[in-house]
C-alpha cells in the first residue's frame, strides 16, 4: 500500500484537492476532521482541554472561536494544545491506515497539515505539496469567516515555508490556475502510484 502525506500551507487549497482524491476513489485521512471529532460533545479531546481551558467548553464542546481567541491573547499555549490532540490523532490516523490495509487498498492519502511540521513525513511514502502564490494564499486565507491579519500571521509563524515544503515534496499540485487544472494534476498522480503498485 502507498501511502501519500497531502500537506501544505493555510489556504493553499488542500481540502479541494483531498476532495478530488475521493472523487477517484482514493481513501483520504483528514487530520482537521478527526480534529472537529475529538472538539465535538462527547470528543476524546474536550475533557483534557476544559481543565485546562474551562472557559472553551460550551455545551459539551470545545468552542473553537473561543480557544482562538484564547491562542491569539497568548500564543504559548499552543504547545500545552498540541500535547492533548497530536497523540489523539495519530490514533486515529492510525486506526485508518490499519484498516485500509485490512480492506486491501493500494493507495491512500494522509491529508495532515502540519505533515513536516510534526514529523509526519516519516510515516508517508510520498509527500505532495499543494501551493499557490502568496498573494493568493493570503486573499484567500482573509476570506475566511473569523480569520485576521494578525491570526494568519500567526498560523503562518508556525508553518514550515512555501517555499521549504515545495523543496522537500516528491509532488506539487498548483492550485492557482482553476480546478480542472489541478484534478488533471492529482488524477495524472493517482494513474502513477496506481501503475506502480
Amino acid at each position: 500500500m502507498i501511502i501519500v502525506g497531502l500537506t501544505g500551507s493555510i489556504a493553499m487549497g488542500k481540502t479541494e484537492t483531498a476532495r478530488m482524491f475521493k472523487r477517484l476513489d482514493v481513501p483520504v485521512y483528514s487530520a482537521d476532521d478527526a480534529v472537529h471529532e475529538l472538539y465535538a460533545a462527547n470528543g476524546a479531546a474536550v475533557k483534557p482541554i476544559g481543565n485546562l481551558f474551562a472557559d472553551v467548553i460550551v455545551n459539551g464542546a470545545v468552542s473553537r472561536e473561543k480557544l482562538s481567541l484564547k491562542i491569539l491573547e497568548n500564543p504559548a499555549i499552543i504547545g500545552d494544545i498540541e500535547r492533548i490532540i497530536h497523540p489523539l490523532v495519530r490514533h486515529k490516523q492510525n486506526e485508518f491506515i490499519k484498516n485500509s490495509k485490512q480492506n486491501g487498498e493500494a493507495l491512500i492519502v494522509l491529508d495532515i497539515p502540519l505533515l513536516f511540521e510534526t514529523g509526519g513525513n516519516e510515516l508517508v511514502d510520498k509527500v505532495l505539496v499543494v501551493s499557490a502564490p502568496a498573494e493568493i494564499q493570503a486573499r484567500r486565507a482573509l476570506a475566511r469567516p473569523g480569520m485576521t491579519g494578525e491570526k494568519l500571521e500567526l498560523i503562518l509563524s508556525r508553518q514550515m515555508p512555501d517555499e521549504e515544503k515545495r523543496a522537500k515534496a516528491d509532488y506539487i499540485v498548483e492550485t492557482d490556475k482553476g480546478l480542472e487544472h489541478a484534478f488533471a494534476q492529482v488524477r495524472e498522480l493517482v494513474d502513477e502510484l496506481r501503475e506502480k503498485n
